[in-house]
Order: structure tokens, then C-alpha cells, then sequence
């Protein structure tokens, strides 16, 4: 754990040109160096720096000062920039290392962030000046305390990023147990700006985040390169009618392509699900099509796995029949009978053949071919990734891909390319 002390040490001349001389080398050589004054720490910020050239890049160009924890638990800076807010005044309510809060940053006149921890504030305070944000200022409280210190406050914004690190380190879930409780500060949060906006687990339940905020809620479940990175809350008077949708990029940092429907989900009371579906939104506004129906799986050609973001807000089903998908459910393959757009939300495949799953036969062909390895994938299928591999004599990962799922009420295996 990272204390005050520590901060002004690696501020200090002799540990930041020891950081920087060190910064390609192995962290744990660094951490062992008997001759390195203050190893450890010097160690620990080449690690995290090393880290920070694909997750932070500009946190690492900036040579910014990188806490264990803190890192881990930040946002990347491709996710970071999904938050285009604009106002006079934003306030983040949970700095941390600062990463979103600098983000928000370049949409708003001033931010005030706040952020409990008084070695966590004094880091972001040091980072913002070499990051060269002017317009942010640090206060160093709970969300609790400074929402008591400041009763008139009024703000364009309001974002928060609860913790979600139980006292022993435990990943927790719940609204209530994170800190600040969300849930409880709500009507005061709402007292204080019209827009709040929640990043919340990815693992957190979309429905219960309706439950939550009510029907004047925008959820999005945002994923880069095919991996759920969070769930997004909005709420605020200017949100005529739920809505619950995701958003999809790549490491790379390519424009965020969004889908966006009508939430109609247990998470309302039944008049607030009155409204029909709205339209997809998509960032080139393809049309709708019919999808095809009762079509042997054997006529199709093409194979998509939706993106995780879809299925994690159970629009998968939605926006792939739209595009001209047979699909049973969210957590089902997408068939196209032609070629699909291949910038779809999700990977797509070609299917070079389809056979009814028989594994003691498919076992025996793949042995006579040599194949040892295939990169195996399922939905709606009885038998675990593991149990498919096990009969079939092969390992996960690598080889062919080849797709187990069922139609028709038979089991099918799709060989891909």
C-alpha cells in the first residue's frame, strides 16, 4: 500500500531518473536491485508503467505515479473516452486514480472530483498537473462528506464509480455494499444535477439497474475488443423512456458502434413497459430485414457470435434479426443465408459444413487428420466446452474452429473457417 511518504519519494529527483533508467527493464530484477535505493517502489512504478503504455498511454507518456490497486481497478482510457458529457461543472464523486475524471474533463468548463483516500487524492492531484488538466481541483473527502459540506451544490454532472473491493479485497456486486451506496444517495444526487451517471460491475445485473434508477434510465453495456468492461447507468429528467443497449470498440481505439432499444424488462413496473420497441440505432443506419424462418441450418452459410455486450443487455436477438439473422435467443449463434457485413457486433464465420454432433465418429476423423487442438465453440448446446473436448480426444485452443449448438430439436456440429 502505497502511503504519503512514498508519493513524495518518487517525486523526488534520484527515484524519478531511477524510474525512468529502469523503465524496460524485468520489475522483479528492479525490486531485488540490493544497490537501488527504495527498490520496491521504484519497482513497482516500472511495472505499472510498463502496463500503462496499453491501458494508459497517456498516463504513461506523462510518466504519471501508478498505485497498485488503483491501476487495477481503472478504467482504460479507450473506455474512459466513451463518456462525451459537456457542461459548466461536472462532479466526480469517486476519483480513484482518475482516469474517468480526466476524461470528463475535456467536455466540461470545470470538474471537481473527490476522492477519500488522502494518498489516492494527492496522486490524482500530481498526475491532473502532469497530464496538463487545469480545470480539474481534487478534494480530498468521502462522496457522503462533501455532498454534507456543500447543501447548495448544483452541477451539470454527476458521476460516481462506487468501490467495489470489499475491506478484505472481495469483488463485490451489490449496490448497497459498494461504496458510496448509489442507491441510498440517489434523491440527493438527484437534488444536485440533472444527468447522473453510475459505472457499475460488469457483472451487475441489467434489470436490477432499472429496478434501481426507474424508468427515466439509459443502460449501456459497454465491451472493447469482445470483453465486458462495465455497465453504464444514466439518469436524469431528460430521458423520456427506458432504454437499454450496448456499445462495442477495439483496443485499437475505433469509433464506438451502439445499439440502442425500449427497455421492456421485469426491471419496470408493468405501465412503464407500455411504450412499444423503439427502432435499432446503429452508426450507419442499416434497415431492417425479415429474418429467415424454418430454414434447415443447412442452408445457411454464415455463422456470427454476437458480441458479449449484446447479450449481457439481451439485445443480441433483436439487433441480429433486424440485420437478417436466424437467432433463437441472446445467448444463441447468429445464421445468415448470404454474406453478412463483416463490421457486425460480434466474430463472423463462414460454416464449411454441417453434421450431426456423432463423437465417437467425429473422434476418429479428427485423429486420422492429425488434429489435436480445436478452438471450440458453443451456445445452446447440453455438454460443457470441457465434455465436448473430452470425447472428441482433443484440447481447447487452437486448430480449427468448429461450433456446437443445437436446432430442430438435434444436436449439430458446424465446421468453420
Amino acid at each position: 500500500m502505497m502511503t504519503l511518504s512514498d508519493v513524495e519519494l518518487l517525486l523526488s529527483d534520484p527515484l524519478l531518473q531511477a524510474v525512468e533508467e529502469h523503465l524496460t527493464d524485468d520489475p522483479v530484477r528492479v525490486a531485488l536491485d540490493k544497490h537501488l535505493p527504495h527498490a520496491a517502489l521504484v519497482a513497482t512504478q516500472v511495472k505499472y508503467l510498463q502496463r500503462a503504455r496499453t491501458k494508459l498511454p497517456s498516463y504513461y507518456a506523462a510518466r504519471c505515479l501508478l498505485p497498485s490497486l488503483a491501476f487495477e481497478q481503472a478504467s482504460s482510457e479507450p473506455t474512459a473516452r466513451y463518456r462525451s458529457f459537456e457542461g459548466n461543472l461536472c462532479v466526480d464523486l469517486t476519483c480513484g486514480l482518475g482516469v474517468d475524471t480526466a476524461a470528463l474533463a475535456s467536455g466540461f468548463r470545470r470538474v471537481v472530483t473527490v476522492e477519500r483516500d488522502p494518498v489516492l487524492a494527492r496522486l490524482a492531484e500530481v498526475n491532473f498537473r502532469r497530464l496538463g488538466l487545469t480545470n480539474i481541483t481534487v478534494v480530498n473527502a468521502s462522496a457522503e462528506e462533501f455532498l454534507d459540506r456543500n447543501p447548495d451544490l448544483r452541477a451539470d454532472l454527476l458521476y460516481l464509480d462506487p468501490d467495489r473491493r470489499s475491506a478484505q479485497g472481495r469483488k463485490l456486486v451489490r449496490l448497497s455494499d459498494c461504496s458510496p451506496d448509489v442507491s441510498m444517495l440517489l434523491p440527493r444526487l438527484r437534488e444536485v444535477a440533472p444527468k447522473v451517471v453510475v459505472k457499475l460491475s460488469p457483472l451487475f445485473d441489467v434489470d436490477e439497474a432499472f429496478r434501481v434508477f426507474g424508468p427515466q434510465t439509459a443502460v449501456t453495456v459497454l465491451s472493447l475488443g469482445g470483453e465486458c468492461k462495465e455497465v453504464l447507468v444514466e439518469t436524469g429528467g431528460h430521458i423520456t423512456k427506458p432504454l437499454i443497449g450496448a456499445a462495442l470498440s477495439n483496443p485499437a481505439g475505433a469509433p464506438w458502434a451502439t445499439v440502442s432499444y425500449t427497455y421492456q424488462g421485469p426491471g419496470l413496473a408493468e405501465e412503464a413497459r407500455s411504450a412499444g420497441p423503439s427502432p435499432l440505432q446503429t452508426t450507419d443506419d442499416r434497415a431492417s430485414v425479415v429474418p429467415d424462418a424454418g430454414v434447415p441450418l443447412s442452408d445457411f452459410r454464415w455463422l456470427a457470435v454476437p458480441d458479449v455486450a449484446l447479450a449481457k443487455a439481451r439485445v443480441a436477438r433483436r439487433c441480429f434479426t433486424e440485420l437478417g439473422a436466424s437467432i433463437a435467443s441472446d445467448s444463441s449463434f447468429a445464421f445468415f443465408r448470404r454474406e453478412p457485413d463483416m463490421s457486425l457486433p460480434g466474430k463472423v464465420f463462414e460454416i464449411v459444413a454441417v453434421e450431426p454432433y456423432a463423437p465417437k465418429r467425429m473422434r476418429k476423423e479428427l485423429r486420422q487428420h492429425g488434429i489435436r487442438r480445436i478452438n471450440l465453440l458453443r451456445r445452446d448446446f447440453p455438454f460443457s466446452a470441457a465434455a465436448i473436448a473430452r470425447d472428441l480426444g482433443v484440447a481447447e485452443g487452437g486448430g480449427p474452429f468448429v461450433a456446437f449448438t443445437s436446432r430442430d430439436g438435434a444436436l449439430w456440429t458446424l465446421w468453420l473457417k
